[in-house]
């Protein structure tokens, strides 16, 4: 009879544990309003000088990920038509620019940002030299970093560089996914460790007991 009562004291812990954890599936998009160049909305940039080139972001409008997951928060396609290889001599010049890659969690109900940066740089049609560095690091786990709402366990993580690969290469051409992951901070509440550690205890004295 002790042992059933043991054995249901830590069947319980281990539900309630399971309980506290997010969601298996985070449901999030990045195409809300304020995702763009320069502090816009604007999903286009266009080159400095050169060439005429464009840089266009795309989003993602609805992506269920498991949880933990490597993700895709969108993609951005470099267009030059015009230029030659850089042996041609034919290139496009991108001035510095800042992206802000809004992250809405619709699951948690929750929106994080993530800010890239990037100096520019020269394009040809099979060189680029544009970068971009990310910040912060990680959106969640509740309040941290998060612009409106509680993304409660779930962290998303932002790469630490994008690298925007040149028109003609990738399939699709020219073609660069922003990748990073999500995951979860779920760990047992205290009162779920002192109810296993009590469960194990009995546990462990029961068995001196029948010794």
């Amino acid at each position: 009879m002790t042992i059933r009562h043991v054995a249901t004291i830590v069947g319980v812990a281990i539900f309630v544990m399971a309980a506290s954890a997010s969601a298996a599936t985070v449901t999030f998009n990045t195409n809300a309003s304020g995702t763009g160049f320069n502090n816009t909305s604007n999903l286009i940039l266009s080159n400095s000088s050169g060439a005429t080139a464009t840089l266009t972001f795309s989003p993602e409008t609805s992506l269920p990920a498991g949880v933990p997951s490597n993700v895709n928060y969108g993609s951005f396609t470099l267009v030059c038509a015009t230029c030659s290889t850089q042996t041609g001599g034919t290139g496009s010049i991108f001035s510095s620019f800042t992206f802000n890659l809004l992250i809405t969690d619709t699951t948690d109900t929750a929106t994080g940002r993530f800010v890239g940066t990037s100096t520019g740089g020269s394009v040809w049609s099979d060189v680029s030299q544009i970068s971009i560095n990310w910040a912060p690091a990680t959106l969640g786990p509740g309040t941290s970093n998060a612009l409106t709402g509680n993304f409660g366990f779930t962290v998303f993580t932002s790469p630490n560089q994008t690298l925007i690969v040149a028109p003609n290469s990738g399939s699709p051409k020219g073609e660069t996914t922003v990748q990073g992951t999500v995951n979860s901070s779920a760990v047992p509440e205290p009162a779920t460790l002192g109810l296993i550690g009590g469960g194990l205890i009995g546990l462990g004295l029961l068995r001196r007991k029948r010794r």
